[in-house]
């Protein structure tokens, strides 16, 4: 969802250093995207170990992430390129489209009713309140049992390398879309297509998975 369907990324950034600004530190660009895909509890818990913060402070930076990441999508996010054609060309074929993301609800609705997809999701799986999240395939397992499809039958698209990780663990097919800063990064290769927009995704190229 976050960087695939909206353009939330930068709105999870902003905030991260708003938030951790309150606790003396910043991430650099490298080090934020070695974290992208992450369940934000996760995240704080990651770089707060590795800055020495207490862990005291985990849930009030976790919820203060949260909500502002809420406020910044529900005020500025937009659609990224593609959303629509993809959404249609799944459509036309009878696909079921399922959507499994690390984000909570609060974020999934906003975003969910902010694109309008809502009624053509036939399964919504968060990572939020599992055990483990992605790279863990289990929201996407989850989200392929939610469907009643077997993994193997199920294409996943992805934007991150910790979510590709989670969708080829869960033995789907992946199509990732990385960031344009990051296309050329060959950790993508891992992926069984690497596209730089869900525009540019057609039959030929599902014929090929």
């Amino acid at each position: 969802m976050d960087g695939l369907l909206i353009d939330s990324e930068p709105l999870w950034g902003e905030a991260a250093v708003e938030i951790f600004s309150r606790y003396n530190f910043q991430l650099t660009p490298a080090q934020y995207a070695t974290t992208t895909g992450m369940r934000t509890k996760e995240f704080v818990e990651w770089w707060f170990d590795y800055y020495k913060i207490d862990a005291a402070h985990h849930a009030a930076a976790e919820t203060a992430i949260l909500k502002s990441v809420v406020d910044k999508v529900a005020a500025k996010a937009k659609p990224m390129a593609g959303v629509e054609h993809i959404f249609n060309f799944f459509i036309e074929r009878n696909f079921k489209i399922g959507l499994a993301t690390s984000s909570g609800k609060p974020l999934i609705d906003v975003v969910v009713d902010k694109l309008g997809i809502r009624k053509y999701l036939q399964a919504i799986e968060s990572a939020a309140e599992l055990p483990y999240g992605k790279p863990h395939p289990q929201v996407y397992l989850n989200c392929a049992e939610a469907l009643g499809s077997h993994p193997t039958q199920c294409i996943c698209f992805e934007d991150s390398f910790n979510g590709l990780i989670a969708a080829k663990a869960a033995r789907m097919k992946c199509v990732v879309v990385p960031a344009p800063h990051d296309r050329k990064n060959e950790k993508f290769n891992a992926a069984d297509l690497k596209i730089s927009s869900l525009s540019n995704f057609n039959t030929l190229l599902m014929q090929s998975l």
